[in-house]
């Protein structure tokens, strides 16, 4: 059985001294498992902040493409054309960026990718001159935007244990969706007070903004775990998260046989290693390479295509795209819907209407991702207290609830010109509730196979692009030949059927994971002796 987590069954299941906590942390304090819940929650917002201000680099000229298309004279059709590619590069750069991420630590990925996301906003303001000047553009900023793809869920993985990851997971897919849906909303009163190009210049300035604050307050969240050794802490300088004052923490059955010891000594594991812990100075936190490793990075370069094999891999990233082709569907034709007859927003009112996806993703996304949690546990206990990664996905029912229903009206809105207020209400339900799908794929992805969480981020995300790169094309077509009403229904029920797919994975998920287990832990070996298991 793979991964999985006891919960005794008492009386009061929700308190935490009940939960065997998975993964098992070390004794080392400066292990991410065990850092206080404030350096905890520091970390969370600083992934939260890249988060936000790559989506917002990657979803503002959502609302401006008709001004950029009469100001360059590129029609809609290339500029469409150029976001369909960025989003392809956002899944094929995570083959790249999660290997270097794995070899040289995740802080220096995430800064280095907001530095080349800056130049790349920069870029695009002077790239609107011809069409392979606008697409190559779009192609380089999603390649050094992938980070935000991937990197989020592993780093969640790497700090919280497995019962708490769906509320933070549930961050993580509210602040991406906000971020989409709130760039259109500031980038309309600019580009009408400034002109697009400031849209682009302002946010090479956040992203600026942003590298500063992470450089100084983000830290390393690799970690090569090492469970029972005994741990000698040495205090070190004030640190930017200032935990509580540690001076000595002991493994109690290894004191035992040893002794007392002091600070600063050694002491042996289980295997006969001499293991010294001294706690990170501010200023060793602030170094940009995690420790040397032996060069693994063709390994990891090809692990994402043998987790292609793995079926809960591929599942996750079909779940993952199939909910987030509706917020492309959407996107590709909000501003032509609510800018026609009878409804004739203008640049600004189109961008306030993302208000709406913005806050149902916000109740979707934390609500929903602390649901997660509260669910898994209570099913946990009516399963003899052990929680299945499977449990993570019957949140799936609250999205086939809402989501079938708003597509239909949606475009069935559209095509018999209901009152603007339904389509703004179907606006907030299709891309907000997407939040649940993407808590539940990412949850269960990584509460299946945990120790290789990083690269099965690669493959779940490579799939939901390449989906999402598919209806860039399809869209348009599907759109021409059938209308708004008859598209959105089939819509509906596309939706509904790839969502019902769940069911499948509650009744015979655990059973494929068991047909896994050999390949997985072969992997899991691996990493291990090569030195990059975190």
């Amino acid at each position: 059985m793979l991964d999985t987590t006891k919960i005794p069954g008492t009386s009061n299941w929700l308190e935490s001294s009940e939960i065997v906590k998975l993964p098992v942390p070390s004794d080392d304090p400066d292990d991410p498992l065990n850092w206080s819940y404030r350096r905890k929650v520091l970390c969370m917002a600083c992934m939260s902040a890249f988060t936000l201000c790559s989506g917002v680099a990657s979803a503002s000229i959502y609302s401006i493409l008709v001004p950029i298309s009469k100001d360059s004279g590129l029609p809609l059709a290339t500029l469409n054309q150029g976001t369909g590619y960025m989003f392809l590069f956002l899944g094929l750069g995570c083959l790249v960026w999660q290997p270097l991420g794995q070899q040289y630590g995740k802080r220096p990925m995430y800064l280095a990718s907001l530095l080349l996301t800056l130049a790349s906003q920069v870029w695009s303001a002077h790239a609107a001159t011809s069409n392979g000047h606008w697409i190559g553009s779009k192609i380089f900023q999603g390649f050094v935007q992938a980070p935000i793809e991937s990197l989020c869920e592993v780093t969640i993985s790497d700090v919280w244990f497995e019962h708490e990851r769906g509320r933070w997971v549930g961050l993580y897919a509210f602040m991406l969706m906000f971020s989409n849906f709130i760039a259109p909303v500031v980038a309309a009163p600019i580009a009408v007070g400034q002109s697009w190009p400031w849209v682009l210049y302002w946010e090479a300035i956040f992203c600026g903004v942003v590298s500063v604050i992470l450089f100084f307050f983000f830290e390393e969240t690799n970690y090569n775990r090492h469970t029972k050794a005994a741990v000698i802490v040495t205090e070190g300088n004030s640190d930017i998260n200032s935990d509580c004052e540690v001076t000595e923490v002991v493994n109690t059955e290894l004191a035992e046989k040893k002794g007392s010891f002091h600070e600063g000594s050694s002491v042996e594991n289980g295997h006969g290693d001499l293991i010294h812990y001294s706690k990170k100075t501010y200023v060793q936190k602030l170094a940009l390479f995690d420790k040397p490793r032996p060069m693994m990075l063709w390994t990891m370069f090809k692990r994402p295509f043998k987790l292609l094999l793995f079926p809960a891999i591929v599942y996750s990233g079909f779940l993952y795209g199939s909910s987030l082709v509706w917020f492309n569907v959407l996107n590709a034709t909000a501003s032509l819907i609510l800018s026609s007859p009878p409804y004739n927003f203008g640049t600004i009112s189109v961008g306030l209407s993302y208000f709406s996806p913005s806050i149902v993703a916000g109740i979707a996304g934390w609500g929903g991702g602390y649901m997660s949690d509260i669910l898994k546990m209570y099913l946990a206990r009516r399963n003899n207290g052990v929680s299945e990664p499977e449990h993570r996905l019957w949140i799936l029912v609250v999205y086939l609830a809402l989501v079938p229903g708003a597509l239909v009206l949606w475009g069935v809105g559209a095509a018999t010109h209901v009152h603007w207020f339904g389509l703004i209400m179907a606006m907030g339900l299709i891309g907000g509730c997407g939040t649940l799908a993407a808590t539940a794929s990412v949850s269960y992805a990584i509460d299946s196979y945990r120790e290789v969480a990083s690269d099965s981020m690669a493959t779940v995300i490579v799939i939901r692009n390449l989906m999402s790169f598919g209806i860039g094309y399809g869209i348009t077509p599907w759109l021409a030949n059938q209308g708004y009403g008859k598209t959105f229904g089939e819509g509906a029920g596309v939706c509904a059927g790839c969502g019902l797919v769940f069911l499948v994975f509650v009744v015979y998920g655990k059973k494929l994971r068991d047909l896994t287990k050999e390949r997985y832990w072969k992997l899991v070996q691996e990493s291990i002796d090569n030195g990059i298991a975190h």
